[in-house]
């Protein structure tokens, strides 16, 4: 691996958990300001990229997705594609298998990640599986070897796992382990070091 702290990383909210946090008074749910992404998770700081973000406004329901969000998705990319070294899209868990197919067609001749990740728990709460789902998801979209990146499609990064995104499905609500790729190996698997899996693409 080579050094990537000079990586930039774009980062796109749409909409979902893992983008919530809870008004210490009301106690209700609302999406954070992900220009203030460095306050929700220090941690990142240590990596010293460049990272930015763009939210939708308003944010999306995952349940509300359809094809005119894949294409807002897909238009933002292509307008940002050579600003940044890769992309992360924070995106609820109940659709975000189809929206990670769907762009994994409409975005030709990748040559960057585009990485969807999500949340079972808002990243504000105690044992929120969100802040370890976004960190390895800029860690990945930012790793590279040779100077290619070593992830250079649409995929879906969920505890512990990278798989393809036009391969995977969520199968489970309940637990943190939410998604899998039945039919596909996974691309890389995080221990205590990322460890990508040699595939054909």
């Amino acid at each position: 691996m080579e050094d990537i702290r000079s990586k930039s990383i774009l980062i796109i909210y749409t909409g979902g958990t893992i983008g919530m946090i809870k008004d210490s008074i009301t106690g209700v749910l609302s999406p954070f300001d992900f220009d203030q992404i460095l306050d929700e998770v220090p941690e990142l700081k240590r990596f010293g990229f460049n990272l930015s973000a763009i939210s939708f406004s308003p944010v999306i329901d995952s349940s509300n997705l359809n094809p005119e969000v894949w294409i807002k998705l897909v238009k933002l990319i292509k307008e940002n594609y050579k600003k940044y070294d890769g992309f992360v899209i924070l995106h609820g868990t109940d659709t975000m298998a189809y929206s990670a197919s769907a762009l994994s067609f409409m975005l030709e001749n990748l040559d960057k990640p585009v990485i969807f990740t999500g949340s079972q728990l808002p990243i504000g709460t105690l044992r929120t599986d969100g802040k370890e789902n976004l960190i390895s998801a800029i860690e990945i979209a930012a790793t590279e070897k040779n100077g290619q990146a070593l992830a250079p499609e649409v995929c879906v990064y969920f505890e512990n796992k990278l798989m393809r995104g036009n391969r995977t499905t969520k199968y489970n609500s309940e637990h943190f382990n939410a998604f899998e790729s039945p039919n596909y190996p996974n691309l890389a698997e995080a221990g205590i070091n990322l460890k990508f899996i040699e595939v054909s693409r």
